[in-house]
């Protein structure tokens, strides 16, 4: 198919992960596409397998003069209408443990490099007749999360800018939607640590990590016209997980995983004697409620099955 045959899409971050999956799909749609990175190597040897329609470009999003140098790189090809600004950092730090200057990194590259880019290719979008941008945000964007302190802040940002930047550049006939992917099998996700431990992904409602593919084709129908009446929205590609199917929102991630830090022995919820902490997926310390709050009204009333159950091996222990 060729849903943007005639078209320049530009992503960022697109040399591995989430945006090669895009980048592939792109020229598969007969769009041109800027590989911007700054993974040199990944994004040549990308370009070089894509043929013609591909380009490599070094990007440092958080580089007025970078963004500058890669639309007049573009110039003898098609007009840039579409944008995934998908570039990102993440890392795991509580509020306590986070610094400023963490805090600020983090806005730099997943916010700052965002609004750049959006900025850079405003005026040849609209001269162009429009087009789209896609805000790669995050679940965290949604929810937040143990550990997410500095990240989920990021993605909140991007998400805030992505509504303001829909109201403005609407006029101009540039529609901008925020993408929240969930536990997509990415380097990023794998740096993390956590799909090693057995049921996992159980907490999901479809119980598995997306594809890349998968997410490629949710972007892939909000860059093109097929989305025409579509901006400022939140499009979350999670398998369920903010559809709210764990006792803990976001924190449901732990519930069906009753092991101890990654990569150390296993052992059952039920072992572990109410009133005492005890390391439960996620690498989180977490502090177990008494027989008493179990037995409570509010928790006996839960709709969550699983909890229940545990309030009843934790009431037998004492």
């Amino acid at each position: 198919m060729s849903e943007l045959e005639g078209r320049t899409a530009v992503v960022t971050g697109g040399a591995r992960g989430m945006g090669e999956a895009e980048v592939r799909r792109f020229v598969d749609a007969g769009a041109c596409v800027v590989i911007a990175d700054v993974l040199e190597d990944e994004g040549a040897a990308l370009a070089d397998e894509l043929g013609e329609r591909a380009r490599f470009v070094r990007l440092d999003v958080t580089r007025d003069d970078d963004w500058a140098a890669l639309v007049a790189e573009v110039e003898d090809w098609p007009a840039i209408r579409v944008l995934v600004n998908n570039a990102g950092i993440h890392w795991n730090a509580d509020v306590v443990d986070e610094t400023g200057v963490g805090l600020a990194r983090m806005l730099e590259v997943n916010v700052v490099g965002a609004l750049l880019g959006t900025k850079a290719v405003t005026a040849p979008m609209s001269a162009a007749g429009g087009g789209s941008v896609i805000n790669v945000c995050s679940v965290l964007g949604l929810l937040g999360g143990r550990g997410s302190s500095s990240y989920a802040a990021s993605k909140w940002a991007l998400r805030g800018l992505t509504k303001s930047a829909a109201i403005e550049l609407g006029p101009r006939g540039i529609r901008v939607n925020a993408l929240h992917p969930g536990y997509i099998a990415t380097p990023m996700l794998a740096s993390v640590d956590v799909g090693r431990v057995e049921g996992f992904y159980d907490f999901l409602p479809l119980g598995r990590p997306g594809r890349t593919e998968e997410v490629a084709e949710v972007v892939l129908f909000l860059a093109s016209d097929a989305s025409s009446y579509l901006t400022g929205g939140d499009f979350a590609v999670d398998g369920g997980m903010t559809a709210g199917g764990g006792p803990w929102g976001n924190d449901s991630l732990r519930y069906r995983t009753p092991s101890t830090r990654l990569g150390g022995p296993s052992r059952g919820i039920g072992h572990l004697r109410s009133g005492t902490t005890g390391d439960i997926s996620h690498g989180h310390r977490v502090a177990l409620p008494s027989a008493r709050t179990c037995r409570s009204a509010a928790v006996a009333r839960s709709p969550v099955a699983w909890v229940t159950n545990v309030c009843r091996k934790l009431a037998s222990s004492v």
